[in-house]
């Protein structure tokens, strides 16, 4: 935190900065009811309109905006502890500040857990969980551009909901190639009776997702991650990497990150926003979307990664829905999968 300050050229306190964004949250001209609960109207200051430099979310526009976006992000975050990716300063600072801890501002009505330090924290941490579209206007409030969840959700915090593989291209990745790796995890995956997603990370790459059945252990579910990611590399060898320093990974390949399913680890929700220009969205996808940029020429993935944005996401949703829905969201267990993968994979 102390660095991201350090950053500003009219650097403020801690105390200040606390006391700026109390005023933010809970400042208005009048409010809206919003499920129950008070919205704030305001006006933004200065910092605020410079947060999204293609899209001045403020005031009214920005709730509009929000309203569209709920109904498919909320299901996301409910029920979640949620780590907060924040840009008081604006995008163009180098860091924003990560934020676990709930501000101690927090309204009574906005939900929230304690966890114990159990996962690498040095002390309880009380997180916010985002259940309503008032909670979400709060966070926002608090230029919270990019919200992070757990893998796993409250009450059951020791059982993963998903098995996550992160396809990070290097920079001289071609986007068929990482089009091509991401197609090999599904097909790979369901050769073995698994169904797999797909999302942009809203930056270079994408996240390929295996929603678990809640009765799996995070032991479990990073061992079943080890061998899908070897099996992938074993299957495009001279598409992947599993090299984990970037200093000795092949930039023209995909790195295949397996290792960030963990207890109390993060990743960016789907339909979340990301501080980066033009306001790209992590976006869920269909497969043909997918096999699409395989057939693609382009020399690098982020203009096409960058399609999905705050502009257009709104729009898509309000027309098509959740991609994952319309592609059959389903939870599933692993028993026969890994008898499947000894059978075919180890032959």
């Amino acid at each position: 935190m102390r660095r991201a300050l350090c950053a500003r050229s009219n650097s403020t306190s801690r105390l200040q900065r606390g006391a700026r964004d109390e005023r933010r949250a809970g400042a208005h001209e009048g409010s809206a009811d919003l499920g129950g609960r008070r919205r704030p109207h305001r006006r933004a200051d200065e910092s605020e309109q410079s947060a999204l430099p293609e899209r001045r979310l403020h005031g009214r526009r920005s709730g509009r905006v929000l309203s569209r976006g709920a109904p498919v992000l909320i299901p996301y975050l409910q029920d979640n502890p949620l780590t907060m990716e924040r840009f008081p300063d604006g995008i163009a600072v180098a860091r924003g500040i990560w934020e676990k801890q709930r501000p101690r501002y927090t309204p009574d009505w906005i939900r929230r857990v304690t966890i114990p330090p159990s996962t690498g924290q040095p002390r309880d941490v009380t997180y916010l969980i985002v259940d309503d579209e008032a909670a979400l206007t709060w966070v926002a409030n608090l230029a919270a551009i990019t919200l992070h969840i757990w893998y796993s959700h409250v009450p059951t915090l020791d059982v993963p909901d998903v098995i996550l593989f992160d396809l990070d291209p290097g920079e001289r990745c071609p986007l068929a190639r990482l089009a091509r790796v991401a197609l090999a995890f599904r097909d790979e995956l369901a050769e073995i009776g698994l169904r797999a997603y797909v999302k942009t990370t809203g930056g270079m790459g994408m996240h390929v997702v295996v929603p678990l059945a809640p009765k799996y252990d995070y032991d479990v579910a990073k061992g079943v991650a080890e061998l899908v990611a070897h099996r992938l590399s074993r299957v495009l060898p001279d598409d992947t990497t599993l090299e984990r320093a970037i200093a000795r990974r092949p930039d023209d390949r995909v790195y295949l990150d397996w290792v960030q399913v963990g207890k109390g680890k993060t990743y960016v929700a789907p339909f979340s926003v990301r501080a980066r220009d033009g306001a790209p969205v992590s976006m869920p996808l269909g497969w043909d979307a997918v096999d699409a940029m395989r057939r693609k020429r382009s020399k690098e993935t982020t203009a096409e990664m960058k399609r999905w944005t705050i502009r257009n996401v709104p729009g898509l949703v309000a027309e098509h829905g959740d991609p994952w829905l319309a592609e059959g969201w389903k939870r599933q267990t692993l028993e026969s999968p890994l008898k499947r993968a000894r059978a075919v994979w180890e032959h």
